[in-house]
């Protein structure tokens, strides 16, 4: 009966001593967040911290952050890195326009400081969520030597790695939380290659030792052949071309669409541009409004449209951003080996002219004065006005095919979750449908529809090795903004280890 008595009390003081240095915390002095401007409840619904990290003393290159704790169980529960695309976009738009804390509502007229409503399916409902903008020149994050803006993958993944070494040390208190990697779009390099970073570094027993457990994509780059051929078989299956326009493109150009070896070929092509060209390229089930003219970005290259992510019709509860997109990302057009362009340049390059895009919440909310001290983010009068895609970066594609890079990763025990918005025409679900399976891995869980309140939310298949592919019904490129509530449910699940 001692013996028992010393055991619960010995169990007891363990748990004490744990409660204790989580509250003793780490964090950096001065790096809470103690108001958010544009928020007016009594408080906030868990701990912020935000600022920079140098990851390169000599040249003053400085990463931003944005860290939302978890509103549930911030010592325990899942740490997540959150990256958006572009590349050149920052990841304040998965902040403020997919599952960030809050939802933000125009302050009513141009510039004016938005409105902020606390967010019922914010990821941090069950996870503590760090916001990145990299690499440097990208949303609220800068270099002191311009050079550093010629920039690519496998230095983008070097820097972001350099970065939650010196995070960790800043934030020791998550060290033994579960960490995974996130990101969409032109993330699905990011992610893979900073994943391999991660757990390079600990194989080589780099300190701190993370605890990595995943990572996981949504409507992400992978490969330049199954990304490229794509498109035509979405097209056909969502019936927006015709049994003889697949027929003929199909066997013009054998399946290999995105590399047209003939005439004939691409003649073919052409038929299938012309049928699907006055879409939303983001979300076919959504508006496209043409213009003739757009919207000149001062004080940046003139005549060039901020951002390429003005989507569609979203779920939550607030219309912020007015969807004016069309096609600036050319058809058929996959991330290749070299330079890639920014979306800026795409946009004024567009034969039908594409429209300015309206991402004035975001734009005003982070070039106000009183929000860029509240974060502790340099001022605009410092690095310059916030954009959601920058036209600063000279970047390029250096790290190859991500097929590799999956394989390696997720043969290691690494967990992995690839999402798809299944009306995204950007990077359609075909494509990465397609890659997945050909990893060859057995299926463990056989195609079937998941659920959200009973109703079908999408559908998803899980293979051997922590595989999971998954697609959300109804969602575009940027699932979260479509399906707000579904992309917590997915996310929730995933986390915790259970099936969707």
């Amino acid at each position: 009966m001692a013996s028992a008595s010393s055991s619960f009390l010995l169990l007891l003081l363990v748990v004490v001593a744990s409660a204790s240095a989580w509250c003793s915390r780490a964090a950096p002095a001065g790096a809470q967040v103690t108001r958010v401007p544009g928020f007016g409840g009594a408080q906030l619904p868990s701990k912020h911290y935000a600022g920079y990290v140098t990851v390169d003393e000599a040249h003053g290159r400085r990463l931003f952050y944005y860290l939302v704790e978890s509103e549930r169980d911030p010592a325990k529960d899942p740490l997540v890195l959150w990256l958006n695309g572009g590349p050149g976009c920052s990841s304040f738009d998965g902040f403020v326009y997919e599952h960030g804390p809050f939802n933000f509502e125009s302050g009513g007229s141009a510039g004016s400081l938005p409105k902020l409503h606390l967010n019922p399916y914010s990821w941090s409902k069950v996870s503590s969520v760090v916001y990145l903008d990299s690499p440097a020149g990208v949303g609220l994050s800068y270099s002191k030597n311009v050079s550093d803006y010629e920039t690519g993958d496998l230095k983008t993944a070097a820097d972001s790695h350099t970065f939650l070494l010196k995070w960790f040390q800043l934030y020791p208190e998550f060290l033994n939380n579960p960490f995974y990697i996130a990101g969409e779009s032109y993330a699905g390099v990011y992610v893979p290659t900073l994943s391999h970073e991660v757990v390079k570094g600990i194989h080589e027993g780099v300190k701190p030792t993370i605890n990595f457990k995943g990572y996981m994509v949504g409507n992400g780059v992978c490969d330049t052949a199954f990304d490229g051929n794509a498109l035509v078989p979405f097209a056909h299956g969502m019936g927006l071309i015709s049994d003889d326009i697949y027929k003929e493109a199909n066997t013009a150009c054998q399946g290999n669409y995105w590399n047209g070896s003939s005439d004939k070929c691409e003649q073919a092509l052409s038929r299938v541009d012309t049928a699907v060209q006055g879409l939303n390229i983001y979300d076919i089930l959504e508006p496209c409004y043409h213009s003739k003219s757009i919207k000149q970005v001062i004080p940046q290259k003139s005549r060039a449209p901020q951002s390429f992510k003005d989507l569609g019709v979203t779920g939550k509860p607030l219309p912020v951003r007015t969807r004016m997109i069309g096609r600036a990302w050319p058809l058929r057009a996959p991330v290749k080996e070299g330079r890639v362009p920014s979306w800026q340049e795409l946009a004024v390059a567009a034969p039908s002219g594409v429209p300015c895009m309206s991402d004035e919440v975001a734009t005003a909310w982070l070039n106000n004065d009183g929000v860029r001290s509240a974060i502790h983010a340099e001022p605009v009068s410092s690095i310059g006005p916030w954009l959601i895609c920058t036209d600063k970066l000279d970047f390029r594609h250096d790290a190859g095919s991500m097929i590799i890079y999956h394989k390696n990763l997720t043969s290691q025990g690494y967990r992995a979750l690839i999402f798809s918005g299944d009306h995204d025409m950007c990077v359609p679900y075909t494509g990465t449908e397609a890659w997945t399976t050909s990893l060859g891995y057995g299926v463990v869980d056989s195609w079937r529809p998941w659920f959200t309140n009973e109703q079908v939310s999408g559908y998803t298949q899980g293979y051997e090795k922590g595989l999971t592919f998954a697609t959300i019904k109804g969602a575009g490129h940027t699932v979260p903004e479509y399906k707000p509530q579904e992309a917590l449910a997915f996310y929730s699940r995933w986390l915790a280890g259970s099936k969707l």
